[in-house]
């Protein structure tokens, strides 16, 4: 599975961060980065939330 983020869309708010933040930063200037592109089952989980916390549905996982 994979996670991607449309970062047209983002506005990096960080919610998607304090949900998993194994997959994704958000720096010093505001800026959400993507650490990993791979979900693994361990992590699946918390991106799964990370993205149904999106409030602009920035984030989309495909199998």
């Amino acid at each position: 599975m994979k996670v991607d983020v449309n970062f047209q869309v983002c506005e990096s708010n960080g919610l998607c961060a304090g949900a998993a933040p194994q997959v994704f930063d958000l720096d010093d200037d505001d800026t959400l980065h993507l650490l990993r592109s791979t979900v693994t089952p361990d992590i699946e989980e918390q991106v799964r939330d990370a993205v149904r916390q999106c409030p602009r549905r920035a984030i989309v996982l495909a199998e």
